[in-house]
């Protein structure tokens, strides 16, 4: 089956995200002159926008390739909630399973753009927004609910881990613990600590994070590939997926197979913020569909090939990713 094929086997799949969900904030504005009270810009402010971050940016990319997803996380009682929320169900995710948190602020990254007439726009500014204190007893026992429930339903579950405190250990446990009862495959993205979750299917990280992960410096092809054997067999993972840059992707699977996938086009990258997001649910989806772990990974690269010719954090739509790989084919025969 060419890669073609599955991406219509993607469609109306089951995906449940579990993970930090983050307001990407731009707020613009014309620089209009230098302050009197300090030696800073003054702006005119132009516009804002709210865009899905971290793991909302998951799930709207499992909605925008075809799937059926649903968020599972924690949001405040505000503005960021509100745009997050707006965004993801005018894409038909399910948001029920977000649970509301008053005492704590939606996660939020605010970027301040300027900009004038002979200058190019920039980002001069972010301001963070979060809270990673242990949640509540009460909200801990509301997300859970969710997650479980959200489980039963789902064709396949992402893990996605920004360092909050959403995807905590005893969390993850139970749900690794009910997909494998009902044979729901799992992939989890985890920034800072990908060591803790064991027994999940597959594994998503970049080369500096494994390399970090595993506290050596991944000087060669033989040490690279060594690190990458060595945390899947750690986390009895079935797969270990690592994103390259320049050199592509490399699937590390069971019985010491190494699965080398080259970047489609150098040339085009602009911007790789939110690429491996992309790349963790087109890989679930294919998974969920049935496609073998090298054919999700390769359809996964053409997903997050076309992320990355997009500026800021980007959606994949299914019908540019058949565009893609009916062009990569033609390229190829």
């Amino acid at each position: 089956m060419d890669l073609a094929e599955w991406i219509d086997r993607m469609r109306g799949r089951r995906i449940a995200v579990l993970g930090d969900m983050i307001a990407d904030v731009y707020l613009t504005g014309k620089i209009a002159r230098i302050s009197r009270e300090a030696p800073v810009l003054v702006l005119e402010h132009q516009g804002e926008r709210v865009v899905a971050g971290g793991a909302a940016n998951v799930v709207h990319n499992a909605a925008t390739l075809g799937g059926h997803a649903a968020a599972i996380g924690v949001v405040g009682e505000d503005s960021a909630a509100e745009g997050l929320k707006e965004i993801l169900s005018g894409k038909g995710v399910d948001v029920s399973g977000l649970v509301t948190d008053a005492a704590r602020p939606t996660t939020a990254k605010t970027r301040v753009i300027a900009g004038g007439r002979a200058t190019v726009s920039q980002q001069i500014v972010r301001i963070d927004k979060e809270d990673r204190t242990p949640l509540s007893e009460e909200v801990y026992g509301r997300l859970r609910d969710s997650a479980l429930a959200a489980v039963e339903r789902a064709d396949g579950v992402v893990l996605s881990d920004y360092g909050g405190a959403v995807v905590s250990e005893p969390l993850t446990k139970e749900i690794v613990a009910a997909c494998k009862k009902r044979g729901v495959p799992t992939i989890v993205d985890s920034r800072y600590s990908i060591r803790r979750f064991v027994g999940v299917d597959y594994v998503k990280q970049n080369d500096a994070e494994l390399s970090e992960a595993m506290g050596e410096e991944l000087a060669d092809e033989a040490s690279f590939r060594a690190a990458g054997e060595k945390l899947r067999r750690e986390l009895s993972a079935k797969g270990v997926l690592v994103t390259r840059g320049e050199k592509g992707m490399t699937l590390c699977l069971t019985g010491g197979r190494f699965v080398d996938i080259p970047v489609l086009d150098k040339s085009e990258v602009f911007d790789v913020s939110g690429a491996g997001d992309t790349c963790v649910a087109a890989f679930i989806l294919a998974v969920a569909g049935g496609a073998s772990p090298e054919d999700a990974a390769r359809l996964s690269n053409v997903a997050s090939g076309i992320a990355v010719r997009k500026m800021g954090t980007a959606t994949v739509g299914a019908e540019e990713l058949r565009a893609a790989v009916k062009k990569q084919f033609q390229k190829e025969g």
